[in-house]
């Protein structure tokens, strides 16, 4: 059920075409098989959107699905010490020992002289 969606692009902005939403969607979700309204609101701002495709999940399952995407939720974090200022810092890796690690100022210092 792709690509259901009809809009126009007129001058920079998104406008629906004629009679492209004149009704609500029932949707069966491909996750918990039960039924979902796509509302002529929510199709109104897919086009906006510019998404082509409707919808294949409700929201319960939309909302389950990124949360599962997002991982543990905290990342874990190593101490480390910076190799260039010598200050203390906080890093998303183990440090191994045979690289430097930098803290976050020196970091962001090096990679600005690297652009330049």
């Amino acid at each position: 059920m792709g690509g259901a969606f009809s809009f126009l692009k007129v001058r920079g902005q998104v406008r629906l075409s004629i009679g492209a939403f004149v009704e609500d969607k029932i949707i069966a979700c491909k996750d918990c098989g039960a039924n979902f309204v796509f509302s002529v609101r929510d199709q109104q701002f897919y086009a906006e959107k510019g998404f082509e495709n409707e919808p294949q999940r409700c929201r319960d399952c939309r909302n389950a699905r990124k949360t599962q995407r997002a991982g543990p939720g905290v990342r874990e974090m190593f101490e480390a010490v910076c190799a260039q200022c010598g200050v203390t810092t906080t890093v998303p890796f183990k440090p191994r020992g045979d690289r430097p690690v930098y803290c976050r100022t020196c970091f962001s210092a090096s990679m600005t002289a690297v652009r330049a």
